[in-house]
């Protein structure tokens, strides 16, 4: 990895940081998120995955709009950050890890690995 790339990547790093853990605090179920990208198509690659505990957990969030103060919070931290997404909802999605358990035994890796 460019040493440019380097620092792009930990600076998306620390501002999904500080989003996930205002969410952990906010949002029930909400356990943890990921990023992908491709920095040379940087941000429209970006990526955020969002992790609840449980499907049960991720279902309330959208029921409930939770899923909507995700996406505020991640696009607000980024924005602050320098980067702009133009359609923040493109950019993020949901998971479970019962999901994860149920269709790749837990394997999040494999499970990052197949498209989004």
């Amino acid at each position: 990895m460019k040493k440019t790339i380097k620092k792009l990547d930990k600076q998306v790093v620390q501002a999904l940081t500080i989003a996930c853990e205002q969410c952990k605090q906010d949002v029930l179920g909400f356990d943890w998120l990921t990023h992908t990208a491709d920095y040379s198509n940087f941000p429209g690659s970006l990526v955020v995955r969002c992790v609840f505990d449980t499907d049960q957990s991720l279902h309330l969030a959208k029921e409930t709009e939770q899923t909507v103060l995700l996406i505020k919070r991640i696009h607000g931290a980024l924005l602050k950050s320098g980067f702009l997404l133009k359609h923040p909802k493109k950019h993020v999605i949901f998971d479970t890890e019962e999901a994860c358990t149920r269709e790749h035994q837990g394997d999040w890796n494999r499970r990052l690995d197949y498209a989004h």
